[in-house]
């Protein structure tokens, strides 16, 4: 018996290590393609001067140097750190909520935040200063999918206790009435370039990816990852249903508040950083399940590795897939995750609880 177990959680660990290999990698081969292609020597060569102080070759010019550190890197570390807290997000949201089918975005975040975005870049942009627009529309994003995960967990909680039937009607409710008024904007307004702007943000992007931008999601989707590893058991106990948790004594009621409150933050700092990129919370956690169970102590940093890769690889293929121009990410995310949904709900014969 001790042997399975030591070879399972060999297995587990060689997973892991992989997946930490392949995200590297596919990090690397991200900066490198682009409307410019570079050498993957160069691209190693600039990393490692200014990470880790290695001399840089007099060969390379500077402008390459510019391409790498100022503008690709700092993108692809944007996309592996929203893959990473979407899957994260994802992960927590179908265990609290006890439906495989749920993502971030089931709380009504994501319409909470194109409303936000939508309002002040329709509405509001002519009292924004121009050099302050990204970080005015940012922070509307984040307090609209603040609030609707606020007015979520109200309605949610009318009647009694939180249940999870009643979270996904009131996210259902909450996302159609904000997607109406987003809507009703675009539809009443008459600048052209200010809805441009608004569909460009529905559909999700990375190319306002800056190092000043970058530390507020890196921050707080690092203390996320954090926090949930030490709450492996707890939504462990969530798959088991209310029913066991309470013959166990864990109260459910009380995690599944503090659960939405924090994944309200993550997925809301996600959003106003690069706009809405779904499937990835919905589809991932999927695959993890199918992979290695649904043990969050190996199923959380397996679905967050993925995650990462994930969102560099399409990020890839959003900047090289047209000639001259880049396809917004979240089109390609849910080109490449509906279909692969369909597939893992044909082929994969595994329920939600199963270990």
């Amino acid at each position: 018996m001790k042997n399975i177990k030591s070879k399972s959680k060999s297995k587990v660990f060689s997973l892991i290590i992989g997946l930490v290999i392949l995200l590297i990698f596919t990090i690397i081969i991200a900066v490198s393609l682009g409307s410019v292609k570079l050498d993957l020597r160069v691209v190693y060569n600039v990393i490692s001067h200014k990470i880790l102080g290695f001399s840089l070759d007099p060969s390379i010019k500077a402008s390459a140097v510019d391409i790498v550190w100022q503008i690709r890197l700092p993108r692809v570390l944007l996309g592996v750190v929203t893959g990473v807290g979407l899957a994260l997000g994802g992960v927590v949201m179908q265990a609290t909520v006890e439906n495989p089918l749920a993502d971030p975005y089931i709380l009504g975040i994501s319409s909470g935040g194109t409303l936000g975005a939508t309002f002040i870049l329709l509405i509001g942009s002519r009292f924004i200063h121009i050099a302050s627009r990204f970080t005015t529309v940012s922070f509307f994003a984040f307090l609209g999918a603040l609030l609707a995960s606020i007015l979520v967990f109200k309605l949610s909680s009318i009647g009694g206790r939180i249940t999870p039937v009643k979270l996904v009607l009131s996210g259902m409710i909450v996302n159609l009435v904000c997607l109406a008024f987003s809507n009703l904007m675009i539809y009443l307004t008459n600048d052209d370039s200010a809805v441009r702007s608004a569909s460009e943000w529905t559909m999700g992007s990375l190319t306002s990816a800056k190092w000043s931008n970058l530390l507020i999601p890196t921050a707080v989707v690092f203390i996320m990852i954090i926090f949930f590893l030490t709450q492996c058991r707890v939504m462990n106990t969530m798959l088991l249903g209310d029913e066991a948790a309470i013959t166990l004594g864990v109260d459910l009621h009380k995690y599944r508040r503090v659960y939405l409150i924090t994944s309200a933050i993550l997925t809301g700092i996600i959003v106003s950083s690069c706009g809405l990129i779904g499937f990835i919370g919905l589809v991932i956690p999927h695959i993890t399940r199918s992979l290695v169970g649904t043990d969050h102590r190996i199923n959380l940093p397996v679905a967050m590795l993925i995650g990462g890769i994930f969102l560099t690889s399409t990020d890839i293929l959003a900047r090289i897939v047209l000639n001259n121009m880049e396809m917004p990410i979240g089109i390609i995310t849910s080109v490449i995750g509906a279909p692969f949904f369909i597939y893992i709900m044909l082929k994969r014969a595994y329920s939600f609880g199963e270990r």
